[in-house]
């Protein structure tokens, strides 16, 4: 992104900031009819895109991630040329003419009423400018995976088989693009992108004004930093509470890695593990409620299972998570004997507490959501208790200035996010229009032969690698498409299945060979970012167990007694713990190869032992934890008694 001062830095942001005030107060006295909302958010948002970013491929320079005494090259294209202002006037005219002429729109007959020459030309023009967009500010593979949609649409009638559909005209694939009002650029997606997304986006970027990242940072360094490792620990726990608000990993990588990533270095964490731990932690914050990303709030609207019973489902799975991380953290911080941060490095905690007014809002949003008030209304009143709130301390007081700085900030996020939905809008109409998904389901169904779990391991391929190099929310809006019904047919519970693929399209973002968030992390770290990736895809290796958990175990989302919830809760623990083990090569000491595939071995069998009986797998559980519990106490105890 480029980083725009002077003049016309400000004038950028006074747009972006009066386009998220505008959402704002439709919040606030009530949206707009859908296409003349869907249609006013991206013609404020897209002419952003085409300003913040240069036309270079979207590979972040270090100067655009590192501090500035770290980095070895200035940014460059700091001024947008010639042709970004002429794409960003002409983005503005397919959304304008969709605003302005809405009630046409609604009459005609969809692949009934012929195109006229603006609607054919305009809709070339946005489909174009989105393809141009994602590839400058998202990535060229989910441009690439469009135009690959794009391209089906017009050869698909030359396809044998599952993969033959009828022949399709241009006025036809623009039609299904931009004019139907149930799919493409301006279908329901866009519309989540302009109510609860923007909201929730909003809410974000005004807690990180208010200094609330710096509480997140500090809590982590007096709950963690004195430890074994502590600057891993720290990473993980402030990357964990810095990225459910974000929800983007490689925001959340290049936000707080910057600081936990040099200071893993330096005591002595290898740099492709630190890069590691940073890409693991961001990853993860998509899946920790309360507020679990933009992706989160997808997931509400297309399945219809209400927000709250969606972060409660998914909390103990990014409990899990964050446990492996922590584990696998604290084993490499013994195996390479790491000391802790030093303590007059450590803020304590009567200075830590001197900021915690700053979390009301967030416990707020947590209580209006768990109280059956609508996301929308409870983050509009979260965003005032963060202006209120920062009044309680001077030096955390919000003013006009950082109000208006959060809302720019915001429109921003905003304008990458609506992009990001526009091109999986186009793929999802391109799939659903040619039948495709139906192919892919007939495909995976066949080769599973009916079997749940050999379909839940090939959806889950194709989740990883639909979510490679593609942002968290159309990753998890493509794969929900593609994915999830084969599971929900094959018995699979309906937020089972799209938790499941939603773990996978963020765990993506952490698997070799193409991670973002691994690249951007391997950047600070100075390391390769095949080992980064390779690294954090360990470290992660949680989600997994957790994905098919929600697949094949219903109870670990508490859709059963409590006491069978944690049964399930134990049972992953101790596979876990186990993988864990077999991963880092230590427990109380180093563990030799054969001790370690045993472990691995174990973990995996308990993990995917669906078909035992609960007790009998809980017992097992209690078993594996209660041996490795007496292998650190007792040498401990050895220990001791030959001191004395």
């Amino acid at each position: 992104m480029r980083k725009i001062s002077g003049p016309l830095g400000l004038a950028i942001k006074a747009w972006a900031a009066a386009a998220t005030a505008l959402h704002l107060y439709f919040a606030v006295r009530g949206w707009p009819e859908p296409l003349t909302l869907r249609s006013l958010h991206f013609l404020l948002f897209l002419p952003l895109i085409f300003l913040l970013f240069p036309a270079r491929s979207i590979k972040q320079s270090e100067s655009e991630i590192l501090p500035a005494d770290e980095a070895q090259t200035d940014a460059p294209n700091q001024k947008p040329s010639t042709m970004d202002w002429i794409l960003a006037g002409l983005s503005l005219l397919p959304s304008l003419y969709m605003y302005l002429n809405a009630n046409t729109i609604y009459q005609r007959s969809e692949f009934l009423t012929p195109l006229t020459d603006v609607q054919r030309y305009l809709g070339i023009l946005v489909i174009l400018l989105v393809l141009e967009g994602v590839r400058r500010a998202l990535t060229p593979i989910l441009a690439g995976l469009t135009i690959l949609v794009i391209t089906y649409m017009f050869t698909a009638q030359f396809l044998p088989g599952l993969w033959h559909y009828r022949a399709m005209s241009l006025d036809h694939v623009v039609e299904t693009m931009t004019l139907i009002n149930g799919r493409g650029i301006y279908g329901p997606l866009m519309g989540i992108s302009a109510t609860i997304v923007a909201i929730f986006i909003t809410f974000g970027a005004f807690v990180r004004i208010s200094g609330a990242g710096m509480l997140f940072s500090n809590i982590g360094e007096a709950a963690a930093g004195k430890y074994s490792g502590g600057p891993a620990k720290v990473a993980v726990i402030s990357s964990c509470l810095f990225g459910t608000m974000s929800g983007s990993a490689v925001s959340n990588v290049a936000s707080t890695g910057v600081v936990t990533i040099p200071l893993m270095k330096r005591l002595g964490y290898r740099p492709a593990f630190a890069g590691g731990v940073e890409t693991a932690a961001s990853v993860g914050g998509a899946i920790m409620p309360p507020v679990m990303g933009a992706a989160s709030f997808l997931m509400a609207e297309i399945t219809g299972i209400p927000y709250r019973t969606i972060i409660i489902a998914a909390s103990l799975g990014a409990v899990l998570y964050y446990a492996t991380t922590l584990l696998m953290v604290h084993l490499e911080a013994r195996r390479l004997k790491l000391s802790g941060m030093p303590a007059d490095q450590l803020p304590k905690w009567k200075d830590v507490f001197r900021d915690i007014h700053l979390l009301a809002p967030l416990v707020l949003l947590f209580a209006m959501l768990m109280s059956g008030f609508s996301p929308t209304f409870s983050a509009i009143c979260a965003i005032g208790a963060v202006v209120v709130v920062s009044w309680l301390r001077r030096r955390t007081a919000v003013g006009p200035k950082q109000i208006f700085f959060a809302l720019a900030e915001a429109g921003e996020l905003i304008s990458i996010v609506a992009l990001a939905v526009a091109a999986a809008g186009m793929i999802v109409a391109g799939l659903t229009t040619t039948g495709l998904v139906i192919a892919i389901s007939n495909i995976i169904n066949s080769a599973a032969g009916g079997q749940l779990w050999l379909a839940a391991i090939m959806v889950a391929l194709v989740s990883l690698l639909l979510g490679m190099g593609v942002p968290t929310t159309p990753a998890y809006l493509i794969v929900s498409v593609v994915g999830a019904p084969i599971l929900i047919e094959l018995g699979a519970p309906m937020l089972g299945a799209h938790l499941f693929v939603f773990y996978f399209a963020i765990l993506a973002d952490a698997t070799p060979p193409v991670s973002i968030a691994a690249y951007t992390a391997a950047v600070i770290a100075k390391a390769s970012p095949m080992q980064t990736g390779f690294e954090a895809w360990k470290l992660s290796i949680g989600g997994l167990v957790v994905a098919f958990s929600f697949v094949f175990t219903p109870a670990i989302m508490w859709q059963a007694s409590v006491s069978e919830a944690l049964m399930i809760f134990g049972v992953n623990v101790a596979a876990i713990t186990c993988i864990s083990l077999a991963s880092i090569g230590y427990w109380t000491r180093r563990v030799t190869i054969l001790p370690r595939a045993l472990a691995l071995a174990t973990g995996i069998a308990l993990a995917f032992s669906y078909g035992a009986a609960l007790e009998y797998r809980a017992l097992a559980a209690a078993a594996i934890l209660l041996v490795m519990g007496l292998s650190v106490v007792l040498p401990q105890a050895q220990s001791e008694r030959r001191e004395n």
